[in-house]
């Protein structure tokens, strides 16, 4: 039962929820059922089919609708008397500024994303408001208490990029399922369904037995009066036939390698079209375009079975055939979407015959989904643990109970017989730049980067300003606002074009820029360290940001820091997370999940400690398999194991 003083202060409190997801709907639950009387959520998203599993304030009549309305709705039904109110809005829209922020006693996040976390971050580090963070995935959450000048910041310690690949590896040598998805996802289904303009390394040109070398021709154009057999046909010989045998020319590249095997589909499927089981008119059982199967036309049920490799190839013609037939005026603007049947079952059944043709081990469609929609699937009830836990601190937190703020770990197994594991939080980070405002360095080719590079690569992508002011000295090279003037915004436009040793201000080595987001209230000094050379697969974006995070994050997460990109564009291909809350943020720090109280970080030695110890190689074990199996690949995990620079709160 809750105290007079926590009854009061509950009462009394405003409360901003950012996120009306998975865990925002367990926390708007709760927060009302434990007394809070004034409750203010933003969320952008609406409700999808998807999400009806675990998001319980939501029914089948409500997708498409405002999570956030819906949400306040729902929860005013059985607590009519209090006051919520939604916004169906982006938390980074320039309304939700740090005067917005100021009005709350306390923030607390349910977020899915790591650009949104990091943006209601600075603006409770700028309107002094306490942020209370959160995440899940699986069995697996966290619970973290953010006050600023008492506690470290959400940006304290590092937070790992999106996984991304080389386009190499995607392109000529797969060695994972997750390689096969992105392939058949970011490339073929982009090129057969999406912009059939766009260029990647599917445009080999066929120069078979019907077009001579002089006349050589793009495979995804379909010929005139081309049956849609022949055409499915013609796209399976030359993306894992011809293709292939190209790849194999390349006899360096094979000298360390398994050799991939060309598919044909004479030699897969018979001659003929495939007799079906099932009926071309069951392939949609609905009017809905995203419901029109495959499966369901070839007799295909269980979504967890295992195909063969004519299976498979049955269902990527049958696929490209539906497409065509059902749903013709879509092609040419499709986008990937793992809520889209006909979709994912195109983009498994492809990605299967690659993995096939690669000596790769195929998967079902369920986990081939899991993948290609970067799914880790949801538990509920770690949901609804985790809104209780954020509750609990919020109450600390509204009576300024500072010694018994806690970061929480709800852990998969036991350890010394707890689920729930409970951690001081640490101080801030004084080499935190976003809290301690420690200078930054960045390397980078003055002579040939242009003011667009900077602005784009680390300005937005990694310092995740959404509003930036950059100046070199006095001189102001670049801004972004509503109410500059039209020869202000032309002359900015002018700067970005421009490489950074030939603007009106020039940068070179040795120059000091600040730069400023005034949303955020967020500002930081980036010294500028003149570089001629890049290896272009480590360090694709031709420039390195140092000081942003611990340089041991950066050897144990070997990926690039390139923003999302197309294939035609870059050297590597992202994965990012989607915006759903099957995805968010894990610190599996084991020595911390393993000190369980209040313990100086020096005085934590795994080695000594046999508890610490068997944590340790649980979690290891974990990021092992993480690192092994390719649905794990594409899971940020969130933290690192370099606990000797921390310091709890005292």
């Amino acid at each position: 039962m809750a105290s007079e003083e926590q009854l009061s202060a509950i009462k009394g409190a405003k409360v901003l929820m950012v996120g009306a997801g998975g865990i925002g709907c367990e926390l708007l639950k709760t927060l009302a059922l434990s007394g809070f009387e004034d409750i203010h959520i933003i969320d952008m998203d609406t409700i999808e089919v998807s999400n009806l599993n675990r998001q319980f304030l939501f029914r089948q009549k409500h997708v498409g609708q405002s999570k956030a309305k819906v949400a306040r709705e729902a929860v005013l039904k059985f607590r009519p008397h209090i006051k919520i109110t939604a916004y169906h809005a982006n938390v980074k829209d320039p309304e939700f500024n740090v005067d917005f922020f100021k009005q709350f006693n306390v923030v607390l996040n349910g977020l899915d994303n790591l650009d949104a976390r990091r943006h209601v971050n600075r603006l409770c580090l700028a309107s002094g408001v306490p942020l209370v963070e959160s995440g899940t995935t699986g069995f697996l959450g966290q619970v973290t208490v953010h006050v600023k000048g008492k506690t470290e910041c959400y940006e304290c310690q590092s937070k790992p990029a999106p996984k991304t690949y080389p386009v190499c590896t995607i392109t000529s040598t797969p060695s994972k399922f997750v390689h096969c998805i992105v392939w058949a996802k970011d490339m073929l289904f982009a090129k057969l369904f999406g912009d059939k303009n766009q260029e990647n390394d599917l445009n080999v040109h066929s120069t078979d037995a019907s077009s001579s070398s002089d006349h050589a021709e793009d495979v995804f154009v379909r010929r005139v009066d081309e049956d849609i057999e022949q055409y499915g046909r013609r796209i399976y010989d030359h993306v894992f036939g011809y293709n292939i045998l190209v790849a194999l020319r390349n006899e360096e590249m094979w000298k360390s390698r398994n050799k991939p095997r060309p598919l044909y589909n004479r030699d897969v499927l018979p001659p003929q079209p495939v007799e079906q089981n099932g009926n071309e008119d069951k392939a949609s059982t609905t009017g809905d375009p995203s419901s029109v199967s495959a499966m369901a036309s070839l007799g295909l049920k269980n979504p967890q079975d295992l195909w063969s490799l004519r299976e498979n190839s049955e269902v990527f013609l049958e696929a490209l055939k539906l497409f065509f037939l059902k749903r013709e005026k879509e092609i040419g603007q499709l986008g990937f979407d793992k809520d889209d049947q006909l979709a994912v079952e195109f983009v498994t059944s492809a990605a299967n015959i690659r993995a096939a043709s690669f000596g790769i081990s195929l998967h079902s469609l369920f986990e081939a989904k899991g993948i290609a929609g970067n799914i880790v699937h949801a538990v509920a009830t770690t949901n609804a643990i985790i809104a209780g836990l954020i509750v609990l601190e919020a109450m600390k937190v509204l009576q300024n109970d500072v010694k018994s703020y806690r970061m929480t770990y709800c852990l998969e197994h036991p350890s010394r017989k707890m689920l729930l594991m409970p951690v001081e939080p640490f101080e801030p980070n004084k080499c935190c730049y976003v809290c301690s405002e420690t200078p930054l360095t960045l390397e980078i080719n003055t002579h040939r980067s242009k003011l667009r590079d900077f602005v784009e690569k680390i300005v937005k992508a990694k310092l995740g300003m959404s509003f930036p002011m950059i100046m070199h000295g006095v001189a102001l090279l670049y801004e972004v606002g509503d109410d500059l003037e039209e020869v202000e915004v032309a002359n900015y436009a002018a700067n970005l074009d421009k490489v950074l040793s030939e603007l009106p201000s020039p940068v070179t080595g040795g120059t000091i820029l600040t730069v400023e987001d005034l949303q955020q209230e967020l500002k930081c000094s980036i010294n500028i360290k003149h570089r001629e050379e890049f290896d272009e697969e480590k360090e694709p974006d031709g420039m390195v940001l140092s000081g942003w995070t611990p340089a041991l994050a950066t050897l144990k997460n070997k990926t690039s820091d390139n923003g999302p990109s197309s294939s035609n564009a870059s050297q590597t291909v992202p994965l990012e997370p989607e915006d759903d809350d099957e995805i968010e943020i894990i610190n599996k720090d084991p020595a911390i999940l393993a000190a369980g109280k209040k313990r100086k970080s020096s005085d934590i030695s795994v080695a000594a400690n046999p508890e610490i110890s068997s944590v340790t190689d649980e979690i290891q074990t974990k990021s092992k398999v993480e690192e092994d199996e390719s649905r794990r690949d594409i899971f940020m995990v969130d933290g690192n194991l370099d606990t000797n620079k921390k310091k709890m709160v005292q």
